[in-house]
Formats: structure tokens, C-alpha cells, sequence
């Protein structure tokens, strides 16, 4: 069935945006002097996305078809029997993701339009987000490892550009790094991972590793005794912690909110953090003969879950409850692979993409229409000034918080169900933090929606939130203290406005300014996303999770019974979402929202009265647990003192001085004696040479010894 799929055509996909991405980053900029403008730059990369999309949709009919590619495309090089290539598996799994990722990408592109008309970097972004574009449909087209690891640094090293994107800002350049070195330390387990199953199975492509399953499953790490198995899909899932962001390796994603807000839609909710999931799911054949492996996510998954919610419930900047947001849906999705229920993590990535790419987006349309400012301390009311942004959040905040018949609930419920029904050790702590979750995504959720959308108008007494308004901050704080309910709490306020690389640049709303809608290359993506968002698990949900859409495809052992209890209780999307009207999650979610209601819009003093009784757990969610304060200390202060000791005694003290300046006085000093016999006199010359004939004499015929 190859046949339906030609290479050629399948080449196009990565091989558009690419082509797109190098006219706006080399003819656009000011690289090859700004040859084209902006016009040309942004049609060349949304046409190459669009080539991309349409290719991946007539992909995915051919897959469901019956077609499967599975071929390779380049040979790059042999070693002996080790060939490494560059090639294609195509099959529902891949399909799915390519579409995915190409219209997430387009509808970025076109709201990319609007969003960066200001910039002086309009052409430079989109080159950036094309070539984005392309090594993410490199990722999930790969049919071997090696072009696996490519696309997973390319992802990597791309994102670093986009979220430094405005390199004249110190905290852009911070978080840039941050990220960077974060993904190093999860890639340095993924290429680990990596090479254990090259060094067992003798090669790199997917379906001859899967081949020799049954006999890895019986080998030992050399050395260690370690099951190899094991050791190989942990090692792997250290990777997926990195890019995913997983706890502990979660650190970097708040901080990528420096980028402008399109890439937080493409990075950070369709794509890049979603390669991780898209990993593992395609790594089943081996993750499901590991219990151990699965544990180890499921607890992770777990954990990051729960507790990166909390911390949405404090942020006040718009874009960060989003990003927290984001953290904690990749840990159920985390949790879902850890449960053996590969394609609901997958359908959940899927439907995740739409409604979070969404509240991206209308997070940047807010931003837009207050004139920059991210502070949603000085907002509120918006929903008459913005009316398309105000419904469009709101199917998306709604399929967040999985209300049944949206997209979320679908998704997201069958997490909370396959938990429930599994048997892998760590699944009692899930079923806890899945459930607890609920509420607390419901709570922050509504709590950012009412503020932005609802109540009072808070923009005619703004302060500037940003990182310089400490007298501003400061009045919010004692504010805070006499129960003002606008003094909501924030003891760092956490302000990254979109400043368009311009320090200088005004925020917020001019005295006597009201909010304005966004224009239509902002808002038709919204409405284009909010479809998806509402209907697209609805009509999803029986051939993903409960069909054969996934087969040949995703493994699940006999042993794991989450997904055949799953499918014995399931009887149609319409009664699964009639009887989730009655099960814990859905009053969860109701009581979230509910409290959020009466926090915020009927009783704001609750806010400020909970923050002055618990200010220690305030003061422990401000400070993100801690962890970018323990790794500076254990881990970036270790790596300092331990380059400072190899510094002083490595280098300093052995190399300079022992080696370089040492055998430079080695020699001065031999100079200087044998200078001393350099006199010029013949018969100085005639008994040294007297001398050194005894001594040849002496050493090679020892009369002396008898």
C-alpha cells in the first residue's frame, strides 16, 4: 500500500517551511540586505505551511485508507552494519501529528500578522517559526533514531531563538539559556537512552529495535546488571522530561513566556512540548515490557500534574496561568502513558493543542488590545470591549476544564478513567493528583477569566506591573493588607510585556484609552481554533481511543488493563459525556469555577484575607517551590565550584603553571648552566670533550667494578 504515498510528496511537507523560512531569514533580513519585504516573507512562509498542511491532511485520508510509508529517503552513511539514514514512517500515529503541528503552525503564522506588525524583526520571526515548523515535522515523520535526535535538537535549538527573539532584554536572554542548558540535561539521558538500544540491537531504525524486543527485554546494562530495558526507556523518558517539561525539568518553561506570545501557542502548546508525549507513545513497543519505566512516568506525570496547577493559582501575569496550565495538562498526558493508555495521552495532546493554542492566542489579543500590558490586575470588563476574544477564551477556558461535549472533557476524563482502571505501581498517588487537578485547573482557569473578561474596570487606575514598578507594587502590597479587593496578591507581580524589543516602549492603556478588539489576522485564527476546541473530541473520541485507529501502531501489553477497561465501559461520545454530568470530576470542576466566581467576583476580599492568613504558602508558590533557587545552588553552584577548583588547580595551577610556565623555567634554567660553559676558549672546548669521552668510557666499560 506504499504506493498511495510517494516519497516525493511526503518530502514536500518538512522541505515548504524550510523553503519558506529561508526566504523571510535570508532575502528578509538584513543578512543578504533585506533583498524582500515584509509582504513577500510572510506569504512565502504561510504558503510553505499551507503546502505543508494540505500534503499532511491528503496524508492522513491515504493512512486511514489503508497506505503505510515506511521507506528510507537518503542514505547518510554505513558502518560496517549500522546504516544511518534519512527517512519516513507514515502511518496514523505520524499522520495525526503532521496535521497537528502544520495547522496549529498555520494558524500562527496568519496571527503572527497582526500580532508582530510593529516589530522590526517581522521577517526574522517568521523564518524562525517556518524553520520551527520544519524540524518538528522532521521529529514526527523520522522512521529512525538517528533522525529522531535531529529533530529533537532542532526543535530545541529553534525554541532558543524564539524565546530570546527580543536579544536586547536581559530576561530574554536568561530564559533563553535557561531552557537551552534545562533540555540539555533531559537530552543527555535521551542520547544515553539512544545509544543502550543501538549497542543491544545493532541499529537505529524504529521497526528492527521493536523487532528485537522479546530479546532485549532479557539483557542486562554491562557492568551494572541493570535490566537494559529499563534503563534505555527511562533514559528516554529523561529526555521526553526535558522537552516536555516534566518535573524537575520543568523550570525553563514559565520563564520561555520572554518570547513573543505566537511561539507560546506553537512551543509551548501544539509542538515542541508535545514531542515528548509523541516519543514515548511511539516508543510503546518497548515502554510497555518495562513496569518499571511506566512507574517511573506515571509518579512524574503525577507530580507535575498537581503541583505545577498550584502554582497558576497565584501568577498574575496572563500569559504565565497558561503556561502553568500547559505544565500541568503535559503531566496528565505524562500520566496517561505511565497508565499504558498511549492513544488517549495522544488524543489528549491532539485536543490540547486546539484549546490551548486558543488561550494563547487570545491571551495575545488581550495583550493587543490593552496596549501591552500582561498585568490581569488591570483588567477586567473587557468582555464588551473585545467580544470575539471574550467567547473564543471562553470555549477554550470551558474545554480546559473538561465541561462535558467539549474537547477537553473527552480527552481529559478518559486520563482520569484509564488511571482509575490501571495496575501500574504509583497509580493510587494518580488517581489522587489527576482528581485533585480538576478542581485546581478549573479554579485558576476561571479565576484568569473573570478577572479579564468580568467585574470592574481596572484599567483607568493601572499601575505599570513590569519589573521596575516597585512604588506601584509596593501601594498594591499594603493595599493587599486592608483588604482592597483589587490589591490581588502577588508579591512579585512577574511582568513580561511583549515590549516588541523596545524598552522605551509605552504599556498599558494612554489615560483615557478604552480596550479595542483585535483585527481580523488576530481574531479569524481564534475562531478557527475554538471550532476544533469544541467539537473535534466529540468526533475523535471512538475511532482514537476505542477503534482501530491506533492499531499496528501503539502496543499495550495483555498485562496492563487500562485501555480494555476503558473500551468495555465506552458507549458513545454523547453517553460518555451524558454520565459525565454525574461523576466526581465534573462537580470538581464546577466547584473550581464556583469558587473562583465568589473569590473574584462577589467577595474579592477572600483573596487578600487567604493571603495574609497563609502568607508562607503563598511566599512557596511565589518562589516556584524553591527549584530555580536549589538548582542555582546544587547544580549551578556545584558546576561553579567545581569549575573553580579545576580552574585554579586544573588550569591555573597544572597547565599554566606546571606545563607551560614550569617547562619554560625548565628550560631558562638549563640555559643558564650550560651558557656557563659557552666561554669561546679552545681548550675550555678540548677538556670537555676530554670529559666526556672518560665518561662514555666509564658507562659502557665498568672497569672499576673488577
Amino acid at each position: 500500500m506504499a504506493g498511495q504515498l510517494s516519497s516525493s510528496m511526503l518530502l514536500a511537507v518538512p522541505l515548504a517551511p524550510l523553503a519558506g523560512s529561508a526566504i523571510a531569514g535570508l532575502l528578509g533580513t538584513k543578512f543578504f540586505g533585506n533583498v524582500v519585504g515584509r509582504k513577500v516573507s510572510h506569504t512565502a512562509t504561510i504558503l510553505g505551511v499551507l503546502i505543508a498542511l494540505i500534503i499532511s491532511v491528503q496524508t492522513l485520508m491515504a493512512v486511514l485508507g489503508g497506505a503505510y510509508f515506511n521507506e528510507d529517503i537518503y542514505t547518510w552513511m554505513t558502518v560496517g552494519t549500522l546504516k544511518m539514514a534519512v527517512g519516513f514512517e507514515i502511518d496514523t500515529l505520524s499522520a495525526t501529528m503532521m496535521c497537528v503541528v502544520t495547522s496549529v503552525s498555520l494558524m500562527v503564522h496568519v496571527y503572527t500578522i497582526g500580532y508582530m506588525a510593529e516589530d522590526e524583526g517581522y521577517n526574522r520571526f517568521f523564518s524562525y517559526i517556518s524553520l520551527f515548523t520544519f524540524a518538528m515535522l522532521m521529529l514526527v515523520m523520522s522512521n529512525n533514531f538517528l533522525q529522531l535526535f535531529f529533530g529533537w535538537e532542532a526543535v530545541g535549538l529553534v525554541s532558543y531563538l524564539l524565546i530570546g527573539f527580543w536579544y536586547t532584554r536581559p530576561t530574554a536572554i536568561f530564559a533563553n539559556m535557561k531552557a537551552f542548558l534545562v533540555n540539555r540535561v533531559g537530552d543527555f539521558g535521551f542520547i544515553l537512552g539512544i545509544g543502550l538500544l543501538l549497542a543491544a540491537s545493532g541499529t537505529m531504525h524504529y521497526d528492527e529495535t521493536f523487532a528485537q524486543a522479546g530479546k532485549l527485554v532479557n539483557m542486562t546494562v554491562p557492568g551494572i546488571g541493570w535490566p537494559l530495558l529499563t534503563a534505555a526507556c527511562i533514559c528516554l523518558f529523561i529526555g521526553a522530561m526535558g522537552k516536555s517539561a516534566q518535573f524537575p525539568l520543568h523550570v525553563w518553561l514559565p520563564d520561555s513566556m520572554e518570547g513573543p506570545t505566537p511561539i507560546s501557542a506553537l512551543i509551548h502548546a501544539a509542538t515542541m512540548v508535545t514531542a515528548g508525549i509523541f516519543m514515548v507513545a511511539r516508543m510503546s513497543p518497548l515502554f510497555e515490557l518495562s513496569d518499571g519505566a511506566l512507574s517511573f512516568m506515571i509518579v512524574i506525570g503525577s507530580i507535575t500534574a498537581l503541583f505545577m496547577g498550584f502554582l497558576g493559582i497565584i501568577q498574575n501575569d496572563i500569559k504565565r496561568v497558561v503556561a502553568y496550565s500547559t505544565l500541568s495538562q503535559l503531566g496528565y498526558m505524562t500520566v496517561a502513558l505511565g497508565a499504558s493508555a498511549y492513544s488517549v495521552a495522544v488524543f489528549h495532546l491532539m485536543t490540547h493543542a486546539f484549546f490551548k493554542a486558543l488561550l494563547f492566542l487570545g491571551a495575545g489579543s488581550v495583550i493587543i488590545g490593552m496596549h501591552h500590558d500582561q498585568d490581569m490586575r488591570n483588567m477586567g470588563g473587557l468582555r464588551k470591549y473585545m467580544p470575539i476574544t471574550w467567547i473564543t477564551s471562553l470555549l477554550g477556558s470551558l474545554a480546559l476544564i473538561g465541561t462535558p461535549f467539549f474537547s477537553g472533557f473527552y480527552s481529559k476524563d478518559s486520563i482520569i478513567e484509564a488511571v482509575h482502571a490501571t495496575n501500574i505501581p504509583g497509580a493510587g498517588f494518580a488517581n489522587f493528583a489527576v482528581l485533585a487537578g480538576v478542581f485546581v485547573t478549573a479554579f485558576y482557569s476561571f479565576r484568569m477569566y473573570f478577572l479579564v473578561f468580568h467585574g470592574q474596570e481596572r484599567w483607568h487606575t493601572a499601575h505599570g506591573h513590569d519589573s521596575h514598578a516597585h512604588d506601584a507594587h509596593e501601594q498594591k502590597l499594603a493595599a493587599a493588607g486592608k483588604g482592597d479587593p483589587h490589591a490581588l496578591h502577588d508579591s512579585h507581580a512577574h511582568h513580561e510585556e511583549d515590549s516588541h524589543g523596545h524598552d522605551d516602549h509605552h504599556h498599558g492603556l494612554a489615560p483615557g484609552q478604552k480596550p479595542h478588539e483585535s483585527p481580523w489576522v488576530v481574531t479569524l485564527p481564534l475562531i478557527l481554533l475554538a471550532i476544533p476546541s469544541v467539537i473535534i473530541g466529540y468526533l475523535a473520541l471512538g475511532p482514537m481511543v476505542h477503534g482501530d485507529f491506533f492499531k499496528d501502531v501503539i502496543t499495550v501489553n495483555p498485562n496492563h488493563p487500562a485501555m480494555a477497561s476503558l473500551s468495555e465501559a465506552f458507549h458513545g461520545p454523547m453517553a460518555m459525556a451524558i454520565h459525565g454530568l454525574q461523576t466526581a470530576p465534573f462537580w470538581l470542576a464546577l466547584a473550581g469555577v464556583a469558587l473562583a466566581y465568589y473569590c473574584y467576583m462577589v467577595n474579592p476580599r477572600v483573596p487578600a484575607w487567604f493571603y495574609a492568613k497563609f502568607k508562607f504558602l503563598h511566599t512557596l508558590l511565589d518562589n516556584k517551590y524553591y527549584m530555580d533557587k536549589f538548582n542555582d545552588v546544587v547544580f549551578a553552584g556545584g558546576a561553579r565550584a567545581v569549575g573553580g577548583g579545576l580552574w585554579k588547580v586544573g588550569d591555573r595551577g597544572l597547565i599554566d603553571g606546571l606545563l607551560v610556565n614550569g617547562s619554560a623555567k625548565l628550560v631558562g634554567w638549563f640555559s643558564t648552566i650550560t651558557r656557563t660553559f659557552q666561554t669561546g676558549y679552545i681548550y675550555h672546548y678540548a677538556f670537555v670533550m676530554i670529559v666526556g669521552v672518560l665518561a662514555t668510557l666509564l658507562w659502557f666499560f665498568p672497569f672499576w667494578r673488577g
